[in-house]
């Protein structure tokens, strides 16, 4: 990981912030990109480009070169930017699918488009998707989410086959992870068999890493002990 330059959307959220720290620790440079406002002044191996609406393709093009412009290359793209909503098909809210659709696959897809340019001048380009154990079969209440986290896992297929040789592209597929809105959420739930952020973010920045350099086109269930 050492000298790479990572682009990480989702960076300020509960996963993002874990796997850009880990990164930073691994010797990478990031870009940490988000909805949220960001205030933190750039250094020598990090920037934080805040209000970015990834939904919009010359808002995500915007970001992700000036990333790459602040660094002078990419080396990968994490996509953990996302939402998640939870209601059923008969009583929920059909805008609910396009709200899912357009902050899970959407801003992958914008992301993606941006980078692809950049990461094509790299020797090692990666790029990594955050997918969902749940997309693989839909319970209930998880239909909007579920159909819009495996419009990820397509997309990170058709991606990997398109740059083959070129790029790597993957896609981790989490369980429930274990963080403080979803502890709120569900409470009553045995934490310990949640996968943690660290957890998850060792599987992602294997994925970054030389050492898979022969991966692509996988999605992989980190499960945590469910």
């Amino acid at each position: 990981m050492n000298g790479k330059v990572i682009v990480i959307t989702g960076a300020l959220g509960a996963l993002g912030k874990v796997v850009a720290e880990e990164a930073l620790a691994c010797g990478a440079s990031v870009a940490a990109i988000d909805h949220a406002p960001s205030s933190l002044s750039p250094t020598s191996n990090r920037i934080e480009l805040g209000g970015v609406d990834l939904t919009d393709a010359a808002q995500a093009k915007k970001a992700v070169d000036a990333a790459a412009a602040h660094f002078g290359r990419l080396d990968a793209l994490i996509n953990i930017a996302g939402g998640f909503a939870f209601e059923t098909v008969a009583d929920g809210d059909p805008a609910t699918w396009q709200r899912m659709y357009a902050l899970n696959v959407t801003t992958a897809l914008n992301a993606s488009r941006a980078a692809i340019p950049h990461l094509l001048a790299s020797s090692a380009a990666r790029i990594i998707n955050i997918g969902a154990l749940g997309a693989l079969q839909a319970g209930a209440g998880m239909g909007a989410y579920a159909a819009s986290k495996s419009g990820v896992h397509r997309l990170t297929e058709a991606l990997a086959t398109e740059h083959k040789g070129k790029i790597t592209v993957n896609a981790v597929l989490p369980s429930i992870i274990d963080t403080a809105a979803n502890r709120a959420s569900m409470p009553k739930a045995d934490f310990s068999k949640w996968v943690t952020p660290k957890e998850l973010a060792d599987v992602i920045l294997f994925l970054t890493s030389d050492a898979a350099s022969a991966v692509t086109g996988a999605l992989l269930p980190v499960n945590g002990r469910v």
